[in-house]
């Protein structure tokens, strides 16, 4: 009888915690319980007041005044001295954009429909037609060896087709004379041009991401829209932005750029302006450009602007090239992507205080500014970027391994070349998901500043990894640079995807958990925010309602967490059901020990944990993968559950969780606390690690998907530029893939009926096909067929060569022909 006491109070001590009951909740169910012990159950007298003695503190925490009085305002004055410095910087990037999926996943209980009933982002068909017209246009133009050998730039005809056609103004309303295009169209078009060409892409994205047009749309007088966004739609202006200094890189707190506000000449008229003096690099578009965005450390000794501030802080402005004392330095030449790229200097730049973008109202507001727009950028320029090179990657390595032959079979079904086209799969699976669904989260209002750090970071890193894989199975085809190479300038360029827009080492080591474990937590910013209160009464109220809200969220994560890890996930109530159902349990059981640990790691260390970038940056793989393994699942959805590319999404899915169990067991290995990292481990993994990475069945079914044309194998490469033409090498590879297959049975039969028998002894194709057609293996129409299929693949498989005089860029040499010679450039 005693231990069904025990256990019906143990087991409802975990239903209360797993249930999330509120104090008031639990308290009165286990008092009812209790005062029943009492009167029915066995034990002496002492027994059961020594009960009631453990649970009377518990019913005083029900008394709001005696708790905070005793509990409360004590540990308020601790929290106060555990709380780490904040700078403004810091603060504003905390509070930037919107806080959405990324939430939910720190809450240990996701809610599915949040996520699950968002649209799927859809192409309106003005946006259709643009990526069928002026984008099928623009990549058919692009000659990338003349682009980024010859020239190390575009054709005027590109610059002109890119400005007339509107690929610079896509997110500049109509009104304006921009494109006005969603965030999902305005990615779809990147990708599509990435996989022709990873400089053009990133020409095109600058003027639509972090730049003039995105500040003028968001924070410019009327009059600043109405005069410079119709010329930016146009092409009249050109648009960069100065960030990042040679000193110190793209820090803005430490930024030594600055703008003093002061008296000047300007335009014959004495008027109170701002006397700028900067140095910036790595600015694309900086040699080409005709309007400069400028940040800059705002100064105002005089307080000439009123009230008694004299720094003002970071503050954006908009300044015409042709200003005086505004110097574009020569070029930079990123990895022989040559896109422009430059560094600018300005001594003593007198401009106007209408110059900064909102005008003098907004002085002091640029970094506010920076991080709320890059949350959206961040989302959609690189990520697009490497989804596009990771279709192309795919597409072009898929079909080369399956034309390419060895020991008398297609390469790709080599075991070893199979699992490297299945991981290439399943990543650009990922990729293509977490870009799609997170546009359409954009375009539905949200402005993710934690997902813009996941994308941005994991995106580039995978489009790296694929970009390896394609050199490895492709070896020479990728190595040897020409205009037959469609690999080799993509890997050249990944660096820059990997280095801009936040170098991914601190990426992933301070941003993605950092801002998250305070923007997203449920309780860590209103702890953090009633402990600045002011009022002192005010804030004790408000940090007790955190306080044990905290300590409650806490006590059911880790209850959960054992629970789910015990039962491997299967009492968790999935949103869907049938074969993606257990990836759904598994993101709820991970997410319950992420937000366990989370909360351990932040009580423990305090302020350390920011200094602690290894444990940080295992935390942010966890959320990463979680939120990578969401996007796939709601990707899946939304193209309508086709049961063929269920592969992909089995390896997608496990590859992520996986890591995340990795992460997590890494991250309890190098916890400082030992103690404190043993009891973690109890309730995370009580079971040991018992989630396994994908398995190797799945690699022979994903290689046959990409390997053969199919509605997956679309799916999975839409938007890539294959249109059937000499000088697209994708679409070529394709048309030798489709005429690979169509020729394999006739091939057999030679091998069969001509080479076993002796019959046919060529040891070359061209050789076996006369000696077949001779003996009455094959007919002449096939004979035909064969020949081809063998031009083509050889014309694939050969790589370029060259005169010596023709590998200096730019340089001239003279062919000799027949007659004389001729010059060429």
């Amino acid at each position: 009888m005693a231990v069904l006491w025990f256990v019906l109070f143990v087991g409802l001590v975990l239903w209360l915690a797993y249930q999330r009951a509120s104090l008031v909740m639990a308290t009165a169910v286990l008092g009812a319980l209790l005062a029943g012990y009492t009167v029915l159950g066995a034990g002496p007298w002492w027994w059961k007041a020594l009960l009631w003695a453990l649970f009377l503190p518990h019913l005083l925490l029900n008394i709001l005044p005696l708790r905070r009085f005793l509990i409360s305002r004590r540990f308020l004055r601790l929290y106060k001295r555990m709380l780490p410095p904040m700078s403004s910087t810091e603060r504003e990037a905390l509070e930037a954009g919107t806080v959405w999926w990324d939430g939910e996943l720190f809450t240990g209980g996701p809610d599915w429909n949040k996520l699950l009933s968002a649209k799927a982002p859809r192409l309106t068909a003005e946006e259709q037609a643009f990526i069928d017209g002026p984008c099928e246009e623009l990549c058919r133009m692009i000659d990338d060896w003349d682009i980024t050998h010859r020239r190390a730039d575009l054709p005027p005809q590109v610059y002109d087709f890119i400005k007339k056609k509107g690929f610079w103004a896509m997110i500049i309303p109509k009104k304006y004379g921009g494109l006005e295009f969603s965030a999902y169209a305005h990615s779809c078009v990147v990708v599509k041009v990435a996989s022709r060409s990873g400089t053009v892409a990133s020409m095109v994205v600058v003027p639509n991401s972090l730049g003039p047009a995105e500040l003028l749309l968001h924070y410019g007088t009327e009059e600043q829209k109405g005069h410079l966004l119709p010329r930016l739609a146009r092409g009249e202006e050109v648009p960069c932005f100065g960030l990042t200094g040679p000193r110190v890189g793209s820090d803005a707190g430490s930024m030594p750029d600055t703008g003093i506000v002061c008296r000047g000449s300007l335009q014959g008229r004495d008027v109170i302006g701002i006397r700028l003096n900067f140095s910036k690099r790595y600015i694309t578009l900086a040699p080409i450009a005709t309007l400069i965005g400028l940040a800059f450390r705002l100064l105002d000794p005089e307080k000439l602007l009123g009230g008694d501030k004299t720094d003002h802080g970071i503050t954006v402005a908009l300044v015409p090239r042709n200003t005086p004392g505004i110097t574009i330095g020569r070029r930079h030449f990123p990895l022989n992507g040559p896109f422009q790229n430059g560094p600018i200097h300005g001594k003593d730049v007198f401009v106007p205080l209408d110059a900064i973008i909102g005008g003098p109202a907004l002085a002091g507001q640029g970094w506010r500014m920076l991080v709320e727009q890059l949350s959206v950028g961040r989302c959609i320029s690189l990520p697009s970027i490497a989804t596009g090179g990771g279709k192309g990657g795919i597409y072009s390595t898929a079909a080369y391994a399956r034309i390419r032959r060895q020991f008398n079979m297609p390469i790709g079904r080599f075991e070893g070349v199979e699992a490297v086209i299945a991981r290439m799969a399943a990543r650009v699976y990922i990729m293509d998901a977490a870009r799609s669904v997170t546009t359409g989260a954009i375009d539905g209002g949200e402005k993710p500043s934690v997902p813009a750090g996941i994308l941005k970071y994991h995106t580039t890193e995978m489009g790296r990894q694929i970009a390896n894989d394609a050199m490895d199975v492709q070896g020479g085809k990728g190595i040897m640079l020409g205009p037959k190479n469609y690999l080799g300038r993509g890997y050249q360029l990944v660096p820059v995807s990997i280095t801009v827009e936040g170098a991914n080492i601190l990426t992933r080591s301070l941003i993605i958990f950092g801002q998250g474990a305070v923007r997203c937590h449920p309780w860590v910013l209103k702890e953090m925010s009633a402990a600045r209160e002011p009022d002192h009464e005010r804030s004790v109220r408000n940090f007790d309602r955190a306080l044990f809200g905290h300590v409650g969220f806490t006590i059911s994560n880790a209850v959960r967490s054992f629970i789910t890890a015990v039962t491997l996930s299967r009492i968790v109530n999935a949103p869907m059901k049938g074969p993606t159902k257990r990836y759904y349990e598994h993101i709820n059981r991970f997410s319950a020990s992420f937000a366990f640990a989370t909360d351990v790691a932040m009580l423990s260390l305090g302020g350390y944990l920011k200094k602690k970038e290894n444990l940080s940056a295992r935390l942010g793989d966890v959320l990463s993968s979680m939120y990578l393994a969401s996007m796939v699942l709601k990707h899946y959805e939304n193209q309508g559950r086709p049961q063929a590319d269920l592969p992909l999404v089995e390896y997608a899915c496990r590859l992520l969780l996986y890591q995340a169990q990795e992460q997590l067991h890494s991250f309890l290995r190098n916890f400082p606390v030992r103690w404190l990292a043993v009891l973690m481990r109890i309730f995370i993994f009580p079971r040991g690690l018992t989630y396994s990475a994908p398995g190797d069945r799945l690699n022979p079914q994903i290689a046959e998907l990409m390997m053969n044309p199919g509605e997956s194998r679309e799916r999975l490469c839409q938007y890539v530029y294959r249109t059937l033409e000499p000088t697209n090498h994708l679409g070529l590879v394709q048309q030798a893939m489709e005429l690979a297959i169509a020729a394999e049975p006739i091939e057999k039969r030679i091998r069969v009926e001509g080479i076993r028998t002796g019959r046919v002894t060529a040891l070359e194709l061209p050789g076996q096909i006369r000696e077949a057609l001779a003996a009455g293996i094959i007919s002449e129409a096939e004979a035909a067929q064969l020949r081809e299929y063998d031009r083509m693949v050889m014309d694939i498989i050969h790589v370029d060569d060259f005169d010596p005089r023709e590998l200096a860029a730019g340089s001239s040499y003279e062919i000799q022909l027949d007659g004389g010679s001729v010059q060429v450039a």
